[in-house]
C-alpha cells in the first residue's frame, strides 16, 4: 500500500482575502469549486454542506492546500490556536528571503507572533498569524545563502 499527502484543508472566513495572501506569497491557485450535494455531505459528514473552495500548489509542485469558505451551514468562529494546544496547528513554508516573506505578509495585516529567530544558525524562522487566524511558520534555510 503506498501512501503520500494530497493536501492540507483550510476552513477560512474570507476566501478571497486568504487566497490573495498566499498567492503573494508563491503560491498559485489550480482550481476553484463550489461544492455541495450528497457526495459533499457524506464525504465531510456534514449535512448540508455548501462551500465555495480553492485549491493552491507551492512553486515546487509538491504542496498543496485547499481553502474552503462555507455557506452553509454558517462557519462557526472560534478562538485562534495558540502554539501549545492540541490538535491542527500551523503550516509551515520554506522561503528564500524571510524578509521579503514578511514584508508580503505584513501588507496583508500579518506580522510575526513576536519576532524572527535564528536557529543554530541554519534557519531563520518566524510563526505569524495569517488570514482567519492561521497561523503560518515561514523559514528561511540559512546554509544555502
Amino acid at each position: 500500500m503506498s501512501i503520500r499527502l494530497e493536501n492540507v484543508g483550510i476552513a477560512v472566513r474570507d476566501l478571497e482575502a486568504t487566497i490573495a495572501f498566499f498567492t503573494d506569497l508563491g503560491l498559485t491557485v489550480l482550481g476553484r469549486d463550489e461544492v455541495s450535494g450528497e457526495w459533499a455531505d457524506t464525504a465531510v459528514g456534514l449535512d448540508g454542506n455548501h462551500a465555495r473552495i480553492a485549491m493552491l500548489q507551492t512553486p515546487d509542485g509538491q504542496g498543496r492546500i485547499e481553502l474552503f469558505e462555507y455557506l452553509h451551514p454558517d462557519a462557526i468562529e472560534t478562538d485562534p490556536t495558540l502554539p501549545h494546544e492540541i490538535g491542527m496547528h500551523r503550516i509551515a513554508f520554506a522561503v528564500d528571503d524571510i524578509e521579503a516573506s514578511l514584508a508580503i505578509a505584513a501588507r496583508h495585516g500579518c506580522v510575526p507572533l513576536r519576532g524572527v529567530a535564528n536557529y543554530e544558525n541554519i534557519y531563520k524562522l518566524s510563526y505569524l498569524r495569517g488570514p482567519s487566524g492561521i497561523i503560518v511558520m515561514l523559514a528561511e534555510d540559512l546554509r544555502k545563502s
